[in-house]
């Protein structure tokens, strides 16, 4: 059975590229355009993954990975941050809320089918949210 992945980001030229690269590779695909959106779909589709943008409207990536981490039946599913964010500051703080990998925009969509597919194969950190650290 093929993975569910969520992709969630405000830009939708950027959603369809990834679900169009996604779905080639054989995943079922649910897409959002912010992070209310995304939230109450993770919520009702419950995804094996999702690609995650930081800057959107209504609720951010980062609040959006926060309310993941703190629902048991979410806190366990692997988080691909994909963002512009890309100051140090803002990496640390994608791993400290429990991203499980951050790669910043522009993106080659072959190192993102690469962390998909790392994570698919249950890599030894994707899922588990352990990543979050205490400032």
């Amino acid at each position: 059975m093929a993975l569910k992945i969520l992709v969630c980001d405000d830009e939708r030229n950027i959603v369809r590229l990834i679900q169009v690269n996604l779905e080639r590779q054989g995943y079922n695909v649910v897409t959002a355009y912010d992070g209310k959106e995304g939230l109450e779909k993770i919520k009702a589709e419950k995804p094996d993954l999702v690609v995650l943008d930081v800057m959107m409207p209504y609720m951010d990536g980062f609040e959006v990975l926060k309310s993941l981490r703190r629902e048991p039946e979410t806190e366990s599913i692997p988080v691909i941050m994909l963002t512009a964010k890309a100051q140090d500051k803002d990496v640390f703080e994608g791993y400290h809320y429990g991203a499980d990998m951050y790669l910043t925009k522009p993106f080659n969509p072959v190192e993102l089918m690469t962390f998909v597919k790392r994570i698919a194969a249950g890599g030894s950190d994707s899922g588990s949210g352990s990543k979050r650290y205490d400032l």
